[in-house]
């Protein structure tokens, strides 16, 4: 089969109904889904390589106080941000990851540099902002991160004395040279306990590559993801099973709902450039371009691309 060098991404998945995303916050929504998979196509259309591609997807979301990541990232209990975010190489394998960072502009390019430059793949905390630092990497103070609707979602949740907000946002690309690569990035859950780490940073959770079989960016519930082990399941079910990328999604999606609760959602593409967007939420807020075809974009489940349709 034929590889079709190509993007994917998502900027989370969330239980909502049609009456509570107004048009003009939808217009928004798909706006700033167009620009991060854009952002990310022209670098694979210019030759560049999937991990480039799949960071300047998720750069774009990180700078868009609409997603759940970087600038307007959800608060924790004690009114702080802290970002987790992770990267892979599906050609090497080597894979870059940090959790709970506070000024770093950019959580994704902090693990891209920690892929590139160090020797260990995940860091965390002061520890990870040092290296930052210490690499170059653009740094901002509390305020940046901070908006007002994340103050009120945390007042809110506050009250209610809960967590909820599953929204995380990710990439994954297969290159001109057939190398696949996946992002993901996150600022956590509103009102979490400070120091809580979910799935996004953790290798084969909520982040897995390899040119062998696929790429795969989780959103969702994040403890359930990590148990789980749902990125790494859709390569697994592939390669030791021989089940097709659809397939192998649609069983990640409910292997072991007996015993692990929450929403699983991710997007995947195999090493030939196929694409799913797996969720069990009531929308997932997606995005694809492969090659020259049109460029789809998704929220609802009955946003079917021609491609999607297929048996």
């Amino acid at each position: 089969m034929k590889k079709q060098w190509g993007i994917a991404i998502h900027g989370g998945a969330e239980n909502k109904s049609r009456n509570e995303l107004s048009d003009s916050k939808q217009a928004a929504y798909e706006q700033g889904l167009e620009n991060a998979l854009m952002a990310g196509w022209h670098i694979l259309n210019d030759g560049g390589s999937a991990v480039d591609a799949v960071e300047a997807a998720v750069r774009s979301m990180e700078n868009n106080p609409l997603f759940n990541a970087g600038r307007g990232g959800s608060l924790s209990k004690d009114g702080s941000n802290e970002f987790d975010a992770c990267i892979m190489d599906g050609k090497t394998m080597k894979a870059g990851a940090t959790a709970g960072v506070m000024r770093v502009k950019h959580p994704i390019t902090l693990a891209k540099t920690i892929l590139q430059k160090s020797e260990h793949v995940l860091l965390t905390g002061d520890g990870a902002e040092l290296f930052a630092r210490e690499n170059g990497l653009e740094m901002k103070p509390d305020e940046y991160f901070k908006t007002e609707q994340k103050e009120k979602e945390l007042q809110e949740a506050q009250k209610e004395e809960s967590t909820y907000g599953k929204d995380t946002v990710g990439a994954v690309a297969l290159d001109q040279k057939g190398n696949l690569a996946a992002a993901t990035s996150t600022g956590g859950l509103v009102n979490q306990y400070k120091g809580r780490v979910g799935d996004t940073p953790i290798i084969g959770s909520g982040t897995y590559a390899n040119n062998e079989v696929c790429a795969v960016s989780c959103t969702g519930d994040g403890e359930g993801i990590m148990r789980a082990n749902t990125a790494h399941e859709v390569y697994a079910l592939m390669k030791y099973k021989g089940l097709d990328l659809k397939e192998a999604s649609q069983e990640a999606l409910t292997l072991y709902k007996d015993r692990i609760e929450g929403d699983r959602n991710f997007i995947a593409m195999d090493k030939n450039g196929n694409v799913e967007f797996t969720f069990e939420t009531s929308l997932m807020f997606r995005a694809c371009k492969t090659q020259d075809e049109p460029t789809y974009l998704g929220i609802w489940p009955e946003d079917t691309a021609d491609w999607e349709k297929e048996d």
